[in-house]
C-alpha cells in the first residue's frame, strides 16, 4: 500500500491509540497532553501556535509522526532565537511565521521524530523539510530532540545547537539523608539549614496525585502559578482548564505538592511523572517564606523521587543554583534550518562558536559538582 504524507491542523485528527503507540510513556508527548493544549485554547492560531502536525500514513495506519507548529513569535520555547528574528527584520525580511517542532511551553528533552522504524522516521523528516522549503517560511526548528535524532537532522542539513539543563540522578539512594551523605559537607550543611528554615516556619507538605487533586486544589495551584508569571510581568501560558482536563485524561502523570502552614496553603508546585522520571514544571506561592522555593521545587521533588524509586528528576530550564542542590548539568540539543543562504551561513558560524563556549561552560560546571569524591577502589 502506498505511503502518504499529511499535515494535520489538530492532533484530534490522529487517533490517540496510534499516536501513543509511537511515543512511549513520556507524558508531555502523549496525545492527551498535546491535544488538551489545543482543546483548552492554550495552543491555537490566536496564541501564536498553529498546529501543523506531520504524519506519514500507510492507508489508515500511522507510520511516523512529529508534533509541529507554525509560530508567529518565539515565546514558550526555551531555545532563544530572538536575535535571529531581529536580524531578519533589520534586513527587511519576515522571520515569522516559522516552523517549529517542540512540546509547547516546556523544555522536556525527548523523542520528536516518532515512528515504527528508522526508515519511516527518515522518510518523515524528508517530507517535512520539503514542505518547509516549499512553504517559503524562514526556518525550521526542532527543540530538545534525542542525540540520535540530532545526528539524523545534522545529516539532513540542519545546524545543531547545544544548551544546558540540570537533572538529578538517583544513585540508588535509600532516602533523602542517604542522598545528602553523597554531598560535600558545606553543601550538605546548606541544604539542611534551608530545609530547617521551612520546617521552623511551620510548613508541611501535602502530596496529591491524579484523582486525589480536587477542584479546590487546582484553583489554588493555578492562582499560585499565575502569580509567579505576574511577578515577572508576564502572562501565564496555561489555563486552569488545561490542568484539570489533562488530569482527567492522564491522572497518573500529575503530581501536586501543596505547602501548608497551620492548615492554610501558602505555596504549590506541579510536576509530571512517568515510570522513570519526575518532571519539575510550575510553582507559585501566596506568602513569602525563606527557602520555600527550594523546598517546594527541589527537595520535596528529590525526596518524592527517591521514595517512588524514580531514576531521575528534571528540574527544567536554566538555573545554576540547582547545581549546589544536587542536580547535575546535562547537555541539550536543538536543530535549526534557515532558508536564506546568507543567514544560514551566519547562523552556522555563530552556532559553531557557541558550541565551543558551551563545552567550556559544561566543563566548568562539572568541576563545581557538589558531590564528595568517590574513593578509588583498593
Amino acid at each position: 500500500m502506498r505511503q502518504h504524507f499529511r499535515l494535520h491542523s489538530a492532533l484530534a485528527e490522529i487517533p490517540a491509540d496510534q499516536w501513543d503507540a509511537l511515543t512511549g510513556d513520556q507524558p508531555t508527548l502523549s496525545h492527551a497532553y498535546l491535544s488538551t493544549l489545543e482543546s483548552s485554547g492554550c495552543v491555537s492560531p490566536r496564541s501564536g501556535w498553529t498546529p501543523r502536525h506531520a504524519a506519514l500514513w500507510e492507508g489508515d495506519q500511522l507510520l511516523a509522526a512529529l508534533p509541529a507548529y507554525l509560530k508567529s513569535h518565539s515565546y514558550g520555547e526555551y531555545v532563544f532565537d530572538w536575535a535571529w528574528a531581529e536580524a531578519y527584520h533589520r534586513h527587511g525580511l519576515e522571520y515569522y511565521p516559522k516552523w517549529l517542532s517542540a512540546i509547547p511551553f516546556t523544555p522536556v528533552p525527548g523523542a520528536r521524530i516518532l515512528g515504527r522504524d528508522a526508515m519511516a522516521r527518515h522518510s518523515l523528516v524528508g517530507h517535512l523539510l520539503e514542505t518547509v522549503r516549499e512553504s517559503g517560511a524562514s526556518s525550521l526548528h526542532i527543540l530538545f530532540p534525542t542525540d540520535e535524532e540530532a545526528t539524523w537532522l545534522a545529516d539532513a542539513g540542519l545546524e545543531i545547537r547545544h544548551g544546558v539543563q540540570f537533572h538529578w540522578q538517583n544513585a540508588g539512594y535509600r532516602d533523602f539523608e542517604d542522598f545528602l551523605g553523597r554531598l560535600a559537607q558545606p553543601k550538605r550543611k546548606k541544604i539542611r539549614q534551608e530545609r530547617r528554615k521551612v520546617a521552623d516556619a511551620g510548613v508541611v507538605f501535602r502530596i496529591l496525585r491524579g484523582t486525589e487533586i480536587g477542584a479546590e486544589e487546582w484553583a489554588y495551584f493555578h492562582a499560585c502559578y499565575s502569580r509567579t508569571y505576574a511577578e515577572h510581568r508576564s502572562t501565564p501560558y496555561l489555563t486552569r482548564r488545561f490542568f484539570e482536563d489533562f488530569c482527567v485524561l492522564a491522572p497518573e502523570a500529575c503530581v501536586l505538592m501543596i505547602a501548608e502552614r497551620a492548615g492554610t496553603p501558602v505555596a504549590a508546585s506541579f510536576f509530571l511523572c512517568d515510570r522513570h522520571t519526575l518532571y519539575g514544571r510550575y510553582w507559585g506561592s501566596t506568602e513569602f517564606i525563606p527557602c520555600l522555593h527550594f523546598e517546594a521545587c527541589y527537595y520535596q521533588a528529590i525526596d518524592y523521587a527517591i521514595r517512588q524509586g524514580l531514576q531521575r528528576f528534571e528540574g527544567g530550564a536554566q538555573g545554576e543554583h540547582k547545581l549546589s542542590r544536587g542536580l547535575e548539568p546535562v547537555r541539550t540539543v536543538s536543530a535549526h534550518w534557515i532558508a536564506d543562504p546568507r543567514f544560514r551561513d551566519a547562523v552556522a558560524r555563530f552556532l559553531a562558536q557557541e558550541r565551543g563556549g558551551m563545552e567550556a561552560y559544561l566543563d566548568e560546571l562539572s568541576e563545581r559538582l557538589p558531590f564528595r569524591p568517590t574513593p578509588d577502589p583498593a
